[in-house]
């Protein structure tokens, strides 16, 4: 995702949004795609994780960068990948065709030949193009899709393997709120059309990022129902924009519409066109909860099963949901959202009931297995105005992931002690509960009964040194676990520095 300043030009796009009394001719779809991101300090393991994808239907996956241990587990399991070359390195991979062909190899044709990973696309860079960029990736990315499609041609790779860019929507634009007036932006224009038929020229896709709940998040004042597919039957929401023939009611439909109308005006409709990211988080904003989620994702997910597409591209297209899992260790930056955006939790439990072809509903992850079940929280004795307790935790939180303690979230309502309690045990569960990460300067302790309470859950965290080790992932997981219990003592040395816990 892209950072909060794009999200205002984001609203202003999608304020066009709406729906459709017109006849779809569709294709049913039976498959899903999502992405698969893998920044959480206890990481569900790659077998499983693909496990919980083929259970599910998902037949194709977007990673953010070449991790190793997914992309292994990934090897031979009939799922399509489109790998991610992150914004850190479009400079190296523009300025030098060598670095893109080092790149290439690694991470592309190594998995493809060494481990039978089915990687279809790589997508270069990660929504460089910006307006909160300020112009930054603008000029080596262009170079650097040219290094990596030259690159894929001297490896063998390009009638496999084709080139994309993952936008955000503030790329385009329309002046009068209407899609068919859309336009790229005019700073990048000359550029968005440089890439596009680059693209189009050597069998690549267009790949945009489509986000109703930014929506919502940017302007309090957005037509709620604007931002979800509307359900069958309902009248058209009194936010609906008449373009022509068309009657826009979602947001979905006339943010994706206004992008075909821009291509289409320059003569680039040709070229295919993939949502990379879309979904609803369920965390962290008044808006993000189970319940929007669990609605915006049902609509979504109707919309690809039946193959049901936009007015102006009637077929569905690939939508890659976002996201699979959520990841406690994302930056939120974006916001505190920016880690609760999984259809599945932590754990690859569903969140809420969604249903897939033929109505039946996703299955959890299986094999998960967890480390005991001790949390730690506030002693009873203890105080939660004690002077000491808002360094501890400040540090806890500074460490692990706190971001559903916030207003409207999932434990924004609880109590002073409840609330003390939450970080502790985020930390202790965070440091893999070793000892000494429940040693608060004595104001914690251990407790083996659920201290969860309404919609706040403690957690327990995966066991990432208990999971059967598969062949052919058994090196990085042994690495993730090193790093993970390595991590945690980084974080025990610094809070015994500090004073913060005592010694173990």
């Amino acid at each position: 995702m892209g950072s909060c300043a794009a999200l205002r030009a984001l609203a202003v796009v999608v304020w066009v949004a709406a729906a459709y009394p017109v006849v779809f001719r569709a294709r049913p779809v039976q498959t899903l795609a999502a992405n698969w991101g893998t920044r959480a300090l206890h990481p569900l393991p790659g077998d499983i994780t693909v496990r919980l994808l083929r259970d599910n239907g998902f037949d194709k996956v977007k990673l953010f960068e070449a991790d190793a241990p997914a992309l292994r587990a990934l090897g031979h399991s009939g799922i399509q990948v489109m790998l991610g070359l992150p914004n850190d390195l479009l400079a190296a991979v523009a300025a030098s065709v060598t670095a893109a062909e080092q790149w290439v190899l690694q991470n592309v044709s190594t998995y493809v030949s060494k481990y039978g990973v089915d990687i279809r696309y790589v997508a270069i860079g990660n929504e460089p193009f910006l307006k909160s960029y300020k112009g930054r990736f603008e000029a080596a990315t262009l170079p650097a899709v040219q290094n990596v499609q030259a690159a894929l041609v001297k490896a063998g790779l390009a009638r496999q393997v084709h080139v994309t860019v993952p936008l955000n929507a503030d790329v385009y634009e329309s002046p009068d709120g209407k899609p068919s007036s859309g336009d790229f932006r005019p700073d990048i224009a000359g550029l968005m059309l440089s890439l596009v038929r680059f693209l189009l020229d050597n069998g690549g896709v267009f790949t945009i990022n489509i986000y109703p709940f930014l929506s919502l998040y940017a302007d309090s004042n957005f037509p709620v129902d604007y931002a979800f597919f509307p359900s069958p039957g309902a009248p058209p929401s009194q936010a609906s924009v008449q373009d022509g023939a068309v009657l826009y009611t979602n947001v979905f439909d006339a943010n994706y519409d206004t992008l075909i109308a821009a291509l289409e005006k320059h003569g680039l409709g040709a070229i295919p066109v993939v949502v990379g990211e879309i979904g609803w988080p369920t965390d962290g904003d008044r808006n993000a909860n189970a319940a929007n989620a669990q609605r915006f994702n049902q609509g979504l997910f109707d919309r690809i099963i039946a193959g049901k597409g936009t007015p102006r591209r009637p077929r569905m297209p690939d939508v890659y949901v976002f996201a699979l899992l959520d990841e406690d260790n994302k930056s939120v930056d974006p916001g505190n959202f920016e880690r609760h955006w999984g259809v599945f939790n932590y754990d690859g439990s569903p969140k809420y009931r969604l249903s897939l072809a033929g109505g039946h509903p996703i299955v959890p992850a299986r094999g998960v297995r967890y480390l005991s079940k001790q949390w730690c929280v506030l002693r009873p004795d203890a105080s939660a105005s004690d002077p000491a307790v808002a360094g501890a935790v400040q540090y806890a939180c500074q460490y692990s992931d706190c971001t559903s303690l916030g207003a409207g979230s999932s434990c924004g309502n609880l109590d002073a002690r409840a609330n003390v309690s939450y970080a502790f045990n985020q930390f202790f569960q965070a440091a893999n509960q070793q000892k000494g990460a429940c040693s608060f300067n004595n104001l914690s302790t251990i407790v083996t009964t659920d201290p969860s309470q309404g919609t706040c859950r403690f957690k327990i965290m995966i066991d990432t040194g208990r999971h059967e080790l598969t062949g052919k992932s058994a090196a990085g997981r042994q690495v993730a676990v090193a790093s993970s219990s390595w991590r945690a003592v980084l974080m025990l040395i610094g809070l015994a520095s500090l004073g913060v816990v005592t010694a173990w």
